[in-house]
């Protein structure tokens, strides 16, 4: 069966054909809207739903053919149908159910994180069910034990800002531009280790929780304290606030993993990119025999593979598929739900 996917929650329109026979992803193309927000310091919603308009039918034609196979062999169309903007969804939404209608083909709503979550299982070396999941993305940071499709236990999440939420508001205060994670990331590639240290919150809780407002909080005041911090100065700030969030997603997930008596860590989202992030968890998995899987980076952000694969393994395992016709998107939308539903 070939499932087509579509993606346009935020700032990234994607399309992908997935292949349920041979278990392959057929072609995928990805457009960004980073150059278009740049300019306001992040996304505005209003600008990215008529991007998303611009950028879907092109990037489909693009997919059909590169993957060689017209649209009347689709047997289903996936899409995202939340959580993210709500303009921005609705074009995704509403083009998926249009197809769909008049193709005569069913579609199947994807909750946005499940996408990311299943991601790694489109890499080279893929991970098998049971895991443990870090989610990593640009609004959500959540350990989860992941048992199959639609079975998520949530283990913890952030109490406020998410670890890239974080690093984007740092970013700015250190007067880079946006997207201004990825650029903090290489910015602290060039400072001293331990010349600024800043608190790792939450890191003796007990639990699986995160909190990292109060970390963007101890930067403004360092560089409030310094006033115009010189390039090195910038950079071991950068360095300080990498390290401080990296040791707590490290050694919570690991611990999340030791519990869980499992041997799998999965590591999903935007943040699960960072380098360095990778190497100390790739460090601390060798010291403690598990396997630590990631997504290739082209599928670390938000695209359509990832939504094309979730929507084909939920068509096999014949759960959530509707009719096209009347629809919703959800914003809003707990992955709690997504797993009360799907285990009813």
């Amino acid at each position: 069966m070939l499932i087509l996917g579509i993606e346009s929650s935020c700032d990234e329109t994607g399309v992908a054909l997935y292949d349920t026979e041979h278990a392959r992803l057929l072609a995928h193309a990805l457009h960004s809207q980073i150059l278009m927000h740049r300019d306001y310091g992040g996304v505005v919603p209003e600008l990215a739903s008529r991007d998303h308009i611009r950028r879907t039918i092109p990037l489909l034609r693009k997919v059909m053919s590169d993957s060689g196979h017209s649209l009347d062999e689709l047997d289903a169309i996936a899409y995202t149908q939340g959580p993210g903007l709500a303009g921005a969804l609705l074009v995704g939404a509403a083009f998926a159910e249009g197809l769909a209608a008049s193709l005569e083909i069913p579609v199947v709503p994807v909750h946005h994180l499940e996408g990311h979550l299943l991601s790694p299982l489109l890499s080279r070396r893929p991970p098998s069910f049971p895991f443990v999941a870090l989610l990593v993305s640009g609004g959500h940071s959540q350990l989860m034990q992941v048992t199959g499709v639609g079975q998520y236990e949530l283990l913890g999440e952030t109490l406020d800002d998410a670890a890239g939420e974080a690093f984007d508001k740092t970013a700015k205060l250190l007067g880079l531009p946006y997207p201004g994670g990825a650029a903090l990331s290489e910015l602290a590639l060039q400072g001293q280790p331990d010349a600024v240290k800043f608190p790792r919150p939450m890191l003796h809780s007990g639990d699986f929780d995160f909190s990292f407002s109060g970390l963007k909080t101890a930067v403004l005041t360092k560089v409030c304290e310094i006033g115009t911090p010189s390039e090195q100065q910038r950079a071991d700030i950068a360095r300080g606030f990498q390290d401080a969030i990296i040791e707590v997603l490290v050694k919570k997930a690991m611990r999340a993993v030791k519990e869980s008596g499992l041997t799998q860590l999965v590591v999903a989202g935007g943040v699960g990119a960072n380098r360095e992030l990778r190497r100390q968890l790739d460090a601390r998995a060798v010291r403690a025999r598990i396997e630590v899987f990631y997504p290739e980076l082209e599928f670390c952000t938000d695209n359509g593979a990832m939504i094309a694969l979730a929507g084909a393994l939920r068509f096999q395992a014949g759960v959530s598929i509707k009719p096209a016709g009347a629809f919703a998107v959800r914003p809003r939308w707990p992955l709690s739900e997504l797993t009360s539903a799907s285990n009813a």
